[in-house]
């Protein structure tokens, strides 16, 4: 019984931890903004110029309004903004892009990142990351029969009309592609791959929310011109004949949205050390077990300002990364659902509270306990 409460208090601790870690407000807006920027279809590119607001918003409301809604969308929520791949043994790489063969692969298996643990449940304890990115990509182009059947609107009247089927597709397709920024914009933050997300086991304690909070903070009032202009040297790397040089962007040229976030994973998570690096810690941070409960002493360490100029290239690369593989699948999704019209959309409606969508791609399995 003491082991089960254990193990469930582990759970719980992580569900809590996580839940105010990411790239924070200001990163998640930055990557959705300079997306919208860098989509490549026209008619999609019109409609999102005139609303790098909403977007910007939508990629946050996952952070922000759903973590406010209670427990039970806690518990689904917060294992979907990472992926925590040391507790299989396995590289970014090795991982199967199929998660029921996950789950079935690592449900009750020894948790390789905790002494005696074992994986008692894949959702909560590896998360979810790259499949959450699908599930809003699969919900932007679900809409594609609905769009193809609908009248334009016809008048001023029927604009303003939120129940007319087109424009209930419009908001649909563009709500989730929002909400799918999120995720992307996530899996470009090296510690969302990390099972030492916080960096409590190498000595790093609270190097996420000093990386990714008071890091990009640093950073001037132009962090979305840098973005754009790192996003589009990754761009014509993509076009590039040299093999190598694709290869360095990977993360746009796989068949799949899922293979695609597998790949921004693999390489967010190799540039943990280099950021670790940087780190200018004065005193080590410290973490010990007293009565199944972890306590954490953070690091010491300099201001930010002494090593800003340091870190700003690393994370604009990475948060750039986000934003074009966010304008890709954007751009993708658009071409799926049939190109269509969206100048025509001009309804008010504006998605401040979007509801809680809970993970559809897989079963609840639990190790026995």
């Amino acid at each position: 019984m003491k082991k089960i409460f254990v193990a469930s208090l582990v759970l719980v601790q992580i569900l809590i931890a996580r839940q105010t870690l990411a790239w924070g407000g200001r990163g998640h807006h930055g990557i959705c903004h300079s997306a919208v920027f860098l989509v490549q279809e026209e008619g999609l590119r019109d409609f999102l110029k005139t609303r790098p607001h909403l977007m910007g918003h939508l990629c946050n409301v996952p952070d922000f309004y759903w973590k406010s809604l209670g427990s039970e969308q806690t518990k689904l929520g917060n294992p979907t903004h990472f992926i925590d791949v040391e507790i299989t043994g396995l590289s970014v790489h090795e991982i199967s892009t199929d998660y029921k063969a996950v789950i079935e692969q690592f449900t009750g298996k020894p948790n390789l990142f905790k002494k005696d643990a074992i994986i008692f449940s894949v959702p909560t304890e590896l998360g979810s990351i790259w499949w959450r990115a699908d599930q809003f990509y699969r919900r932007a182009i679900g809409v594609e029969k609905i769009w193809k059947e609908a009248a334009v609107p016809a008048n001023s009247k029927e604009e303003q009309d939120e129940n007319l089927p087109y424009n209930k597709a419009a908001y649909e397709f563009v709500v989730n592609l929002g909400l799918m920024g999120h995720f992307v914009g996530d899996a470009s933050q090296p510690y969302h791959a990390s099972a030492d997300y916080d960096g409590y086991y190498s000595g790093h304690g609270g190097i996420h929310s000093y990386f990714e909070d008071l890091g990009v903070s640093a950073i001037g009032p132009d962090l979305e011109i840098k973005l754009n202009a790192a996003a589009k040297k990754m761009l014509l790397a993509s076009q590039s004949k040299n093999k190598k040089t694709r290869e360095s962007v990977a993360f746009l040229l796989q068949p799949t949205l899922i293979e695609n976030m597998k790949a921004l994973t693999e390489v967010s998570f190799q540039e943990i050390k280099d950021i670790n690096k940087i780190d200018p810690i004065i005193k080590p941070s410290e973490q010990k077990m007293e009565k199944g409960m972890s306590i954490r002493t953070p690091a010491e360490r300099k201001d930010i300002k002494t090593v800003a100029a340091k870190l700003e290239p690393l994370i604009v690369r990475e948060m750039a990364r986000g934003a074009l593989l966010l304008a890709k699948s954007w751009d993708e999704a658009y071409v799926k659902v049939g190109r269509p019209k969206l100048a025509a959309y001009k309804s008010y409606k504006y998605p401040f509270t979007p509801e809680f969508v809970a993970p559809d791609y897989f079963e609840e399995k639990s190790a026995k306990k």
